[in-house]
């Protein structure tokens, strides 16, 4: 794996120019639209299929694109320097599906890491609830069994893409008096009677991504739905949430450094008391401070993706960290670029308030920063990290 040689290899960079290309070409001229709108990136959904870079993550033995998590990592992070919301794609798709793949018998992981593959629909993760955020295994949807099928009921919240993903990673509840450890996962489809959407959430940002309740009214499901034995669902579902936290760091990582290099162009541009205010050492410190810290989130969502890639140990501490100071930064960076394009930062005209919009959501989903803090301390307290 490069990563430990602080270099991309050929292959990982030919990657990032391949989807740099079309995040300019095909996603970015869409992108100021479909915030106003608030309407799914169709241009991006078509433009990621037609180049493989879906669902980038799934293994080619299912007819996937076979990237390791670190190809992954580049694809969403330079569709999220042009659109956060296009970049939960390729992102949801893999939070959606690695369920399967993690947990799944070899039956069910053709069948859907097959049908993701060849662009059948989307896969969305049904973990929160109502009652169940930060405290995920207080899970109220049930899963009951009728002879050969299961019978789901319950309510899902802050589901990404629901209503566009045609398959949905369901966790319900199987053993009420077990908690976490009755607690299955199941594949539901968009198709499957009972199932429905609430309306679509009207977000602070990432409006491009719907964000809906997922209502599951006695919905029937065939028993080869089930991923894994029955109570490993939240095992399952925290597995996934060690992988995936590397991509949302990618997500923050691309955000922050599309503002930077936005703002970057301007300073140079705009002249005030007869200079580029680029000349000004007050904002020369402030791009400095902005360049240091996306490079130092970078590297650590690379190393942490080296971990996903190879399973080790360490990668629950890897992840968190990765992703709870890429968001950070990207927070940090996102608005200090709105500061230094003055009141044009402020308006709609230019890019970087959308940004702003949309990185503050990467402190909050796949865990709160204030959660990945207790994983961390967690981690360290039971001497899981590696000594470098």
């Amino acid at each position: 794996m490069s990563e430990d040689m602080f270099v991309l290899s050929e292959e990982h960079q030919a990657i990032r120019e391949a989807v740099r290309a079309v995040a300019e070409n095909k996603i970015a001229p869409y992108a100021a639209e479909v915030d106003a709108q608030a309407r799914f990136p169709q241009e991006a959904a078509d433009a990621l299929l037609a180049s493989d870079f879906h669902a980038p993550h799934v293994p080619e033995q299912y007819g996937g694109a076979g990237a390791d998590a670190l190809a992954t990592v580049l694809v969403i992070e330079e569709v999220a320097r042009v659109d956060v919301s296009a970049s939960l794609i390729p992102a949801v798709n893999k939070l959606g599906s690695l369920p399967v793949q993690i947990g799944g018998n070899e039956e069910i992981k053709a069948k859907y890491l097959g049908k993701l593959a060849r662009g059948e629909g989307g896969f969305s993760y049904c973990l929160s609830e109502p009652d169940a955020g930060s405290d995920a295994a207080n899970q109220k949807t049930r899963a009951v069994r009728d002879g050969d099928d299961w019978v789901l009921n319950g309510v899902k919240r802050w589901i990404t893409n629901a209503g566009v993903s045609e398959y949905y990673t369901v966790l319900a509840q199987t053993d009420p008096e077990k908690r976490s450890k009755g607690i299955t996962a199941f594949v539901v489809e968009k198709s499957d009677e009972g199932v429905s959407f609430g309306a679509p959430e009207k977000k602070l940002g990432i409006k491009g991504s719907p964000t809906r309740e997922v209502y599951l009214d006695n919905v029937r499901i065939p028993g080869d739905r089930i991923i894994g034995e029955v109570g490993e669902g939240f095992s399952i579902a925290m597995k996934t949430l060690d992988h995936t936290r590397v991509t949302i760091a990618a997500q923050a990582v691309g955000v922050a450094q599309g503002a930077l290099d936005y703002a970057l162009g301007y300073i140079q541009e705009r002249k005030q008391f007869g200079h580029a205010i680029s000349d000004f050492q007050g904002l020369q410190f402030m791009v400095a401070d902005m360049g240091m810290k996306i490079e130092a989130a970078r590297q650590l969502t690379y190393a942490a993706a080296g971990r996903s890639e190879r399973g080790d140990k360490d990668l629950t501490f890897f992840g968190a960290a990765a992703k709870a100071f890429a968001s950070d930064t990207a927070m940090q960076v996102t608005t200090d670029a709105v500061q230094l394009l003055g009141g044009y930062g402020f308006t709609s005209d230019y890019p970087l308030e959308r940004m702003m919009r949309d990185a503050k959501i990467t402190q909050i989903y796949e865990g709160t920063n204030q959660v990945q803090r207790v994983v961390m301390a967690r981690q360290l307290l039971a001497g899981i990290q590696s000594n470098l």
